[in-house]
């Protein structure tokens, strides 16, 4: 029997009442919601997950929080004063003496967008430790215009680079179907930029492949920002290639039901590992290991060395116009983040920013309190123009969705099948959190 995609479920409301003991938890969340004493950060926070293997079921495994109520992204960050910062320097520069290539050839990929970070760590890299750099990029879902903009000026003034644009119809495709399945518009681009450096790796012979700060500066197990190397399992796997999982969908089933072909997928499947044991040639690395990581100098870097624009407005659910801006689906991505785990865009950001002594706690919850979980209005259009599907392009998949066409009500009733009841409440037909940190 072929699983198609129904119209999303209407919800029981009785679930959702405001005084239940015991309400349904979903995703596999810690029960208690709790906020972290230091920052602003929730435990319901999920951490990266390998996103090939991402499916409806997966429980969620989510920040750790010590006896104190501390989560671990603030117990690094007190860590992070301790280190001897001019010694992982020191480590840095004899990175760089390994890998330094005097024939003209690449010697590192950069991974990158051409925001704040990638041009801090390119520029850089090129400038101060003599690299040849080789930067690669993912291309956002829908550019913004001033995403297009600071991406010109990046690879304008700092290193060559290599632009990887997938096939619209088939990431199209895949958009739709991880906010179907996951509510997680962000999945296939977040598969394709880890897996293409990889990629770009093998393709050009170079060892040496260099991301900005460690995900685990943001809430991931705090032991990962005691390694300068990444995970491999992220961008390598010896796994069967139809039993990938991509928009919640496994890959033989989107060649056998959705009518893509295997040749469009190859983008977003990680490397071949034909030995579970062998050590991968790739030797991939975070310059925040070696370098005190604070985005905000990043800013001011990227506007000083390759004239990096802000956002022309503050950024939907947030405070802030610097932070990742290059891609329209980014409100909405933040939004549903928002309904799953009730954490919006203000709450990471005001998080990071507290941890960096760049705003006091107060102050972070009073943004949370104003921006948090903003309908994300500015962009919708396009973006639900974007997710609908029609007949001419998906011969095959337009028979797979009871609804092609997406729009407002349809977007608002999936975000309601994917709210768990141990985070909201309705009453009187009106979404309220049952615990906010304000």
């Amino acid at each position: 029997m072929i699983d198609k995609i129904k119209y999303p479920k209407k919800i029981d409301l009785k679930k959702f009442e405001k005084n239940l003991t015991n309400p349904e938890i979903k995703f596999g969340l810690p029960k208690d919601i709790k906020f972290c004493k230091k920052c602003v950060i929730s435990n319901q926070r999920p951490n990266s997950t390998i996103e090939f293997k991402n499916t409806e079921k997966e429980k969620k495994k989510t920040i750790n929080f010590d006896e104190k109520g501390i989560c671990d992204s603030c117990n690094y960050n007190f860590k992070k004063n301790k280190i001897n910062w001019k010694e992982r320097e020191l480590e840095l520069s004899e990175l760089c003496d390994k890998y330094r290539k005097k024939n003209g050839e690449y010697d590192c990929i950069i991974p990158g967008s051409g925001g704040k970070d990638s041009i801090f760590a390119s520029h850089l890299l090129k400038n101060k430790y003599q690299m040849n750099p080789l930067t690669v990029t993912w291309s956002p879902t829908i550019y913004t215009d001033w995403g297009w903009r600071n991406f010109s000026k990046w690879i304008n003034t700092t290193a060559d680079n290599i632009l990887m644009t997938p096939c619209g119809k088939t990431h199209r495709l895949l958009t739709r179907l991880s906010l179907e399945k996951l509510l997680h518009p962000f999945q296939p681009f977040i598969l394709g930029q880890k897996i293409l450096a990889a990629k770009m790796a093998k393709k050009f012979n170079i060892q040496l492949i260099i991301y900005g700060e460690n995900e685990a500066e943001y809430g991931n197990p705090q032991a990962q920002n005691n390694e300068s190397k990444v995970r491999t399992d992220f961008y390598e796997s010896h796994m069967n290639i139809k039993d990938f999982v991509l928009g919640g969908v496994k890959v033989g089933e989107l060649i056998e039901n959705y009518g893509v072909n295997l040749s469009e997928l190859q983008s977003y499947l990680p490397l071949e590992k034909e030995n579970p044991n062998k050590i991968s040639n790739l030797d991939f690395r975070y310059l925040g290991y070696y370098l005190k990581w604070h985005p905000q100098s990043c800013y001011y870097y990227a506007v000083d060395n390759c004239d990096f624009e802000a956002a022309p407005e503050r950024t939907v659910g947030t405070y802030s116009k610097y932070n990742s801006l290059d891609d329209k689906v980014d409100d909405l991505h933040y939004y549903t983040t928002y309904i799953k785990f009730g954490i919006g865009r203000a709450t990471y950001d005001a998080a990071q920013e507290i941890r960096s002594k760049d705003i006091e706690r107060e102050e972070g919850v009073s943004l949370i309190k104003k921006f948090d979980g903003e309908y994300p209005e500015r962009f919708l259009k396009e973006i639900f123009d974007y997710l609908s599907l029609n007949k001419r392009d998906y011969k095959k998949a337009y028979k797979m969705f009871e609804q092609p066409k997406f729009d407002k009500k349809y977007f608002d009733d999936l975000c309601d099948s994917f709210r768990s009841p141990h985070i909201w409440f309705n009453e009187k037909g009106k979404w309220f959190l049952r615990k906010t940190i304000f």
